[in-house]
């Protein structure tokens, strides 16, 4: 056994209960774990009753994505050192069949993979990549992360596109199912905890990328998400978190004179999206919005001066060079080529 599948439970049961069995059955020589972020919902007696074999951890109290998952990995590790590789899966996700062995390949033949994710694809419309990481996570030259397959609220259908060798290496991998080198993430330094959840599995790419590791999708495996399971997709607090995590991993990991200017730039870019949301009719998300801004100044400082003078630099793939919010909204474009 060389790797564990670590599923983070927040009040989740019910999606225990729907994807929970196919993750066994289709997980062969894994470690399945379910760790649990101070669920209130039954979750431990329904997992320990029904799967028995699954390793149930309490954390006791929701520490977040990056809290919850970096707890579960000391854990794990502790009990079995000798596991190499760990996959982040989210409750809401149903692996295909065969989606494991294709990943544990990849990482065991280049062993510079820091983290690699399958292709992710739309619960409820499976030829379509889903918006949570599509075919692989890519970002522009002002910071804002989209993803081969999704870009801003438009998924693709998935014929194909993506699935030769020249779209493996991207810059983030989704938190959704994240397969990770157990020896990278800890060398990288876990998840930032400060981010609570959103964009923390994108800054800890860019750290394992500014470490010298490679970030790659492997099209060849495939899983389900439904996507929103804890936080809906229009949620204004997802708004919020994503508006100010974007600032923040740009601050903490980009050189600092293209820190400033992208810093700068997204006062305008955000600002338009304010407006959008205005059009929309959606008041709650410009609110959002405005408080991700005042957010990032008043934690600014924490995350651009870093104590440990760790290395900053910008991606090395994956890396669109011009602005995503021109080409779609302006040029109307709903896929990016490059």
């Amino acid at each position: 056994m060389k790797t564990s599948v670590i599923i983070l439970n927040w009040n989740g049961k019910k999606w225990l209960e729907l994807f929970l069995p196919s993750v066994i059955e289709r997980t062969s020589e894994a470690l399945i774990v379910v760790a649990d972020n101070g669920s209130t919902d039954n979750s431990k007696e329904f997992t320990n009753l029904h799967h028995p074999d699954v390793l149930f951890i309490e954390i006791g109290k929701n520490l977040g994505y990056s809290g919850g998952y970096n707890e579960a990995l000391r854990v794990v590790q502790e009990k079995y050192p000798d596991l190499r590789f760990s996959v982040l899966l989210n409750s809401d996700v149903e692996p295909q069949e065969g989606w494991l062995a294709p990943m544990e390949k990849r990482m065991e033949l280049e062993p510079n993979i820091g983290a690699i994710q399958p292709k992710i694809l739309d619960y409820s419309k499976p030829n379509n990549f889903e918006y949570a990481g599509g075919a692989g996570g890519l970002m522009d030259n002002w910071g804002y992360p989209f993803a081969r397959g999704r870009i801003f609220d438009h998924t693709e259908e998935d014929k194909g596109q993506y699935d030769s060798p020249e779209f493996s290496k991207i810059f983030w991998a989704s938190g959704a199912c994240l397969m990770i080198r157990v020896s990278a993430f800890f060398e990288s330094g876990l998840l930032d905890e400060r981010l609570f959840a959103h964009m923390e599995e994108i800054d800890l790419c860019w750290r394992m990328n500014i470490k010298g590791y490679d970030i790659e999708c492997c099209t060849s495996s495939s899983v389900l998400h439904v996507g929103g399971g804890t936080l809906g997709s229009l949620s204004p607090q997802k708004t919020y978190l994503n508006f100010r995590n974007s600032l923040l991993i740009i601050a903490k990991n980009a050189p600092t004179i293209v820190a400033l200017r992208i810093i700068s730039g997204r006062l305008f870019f955000d600002a338009a999206a304010g407006a959008l949301f205005i059009i929309r009719r959606q008041p709650q998300h410009l609110i959002s919005v405005i408080k991700a801004h005042f957010s990032f100044y008043k934690m600014f400082s924490k995350f651009a001066f870093n104590p440990k003078n760790e290395k900053k630099a910008w991606p090395k793939h994956g890396l669109y060079h011009g602005s995503i919010v021109w080409s779609y909204f302006i040029r109307k474009n709903k896929r990016i080529n490059f």
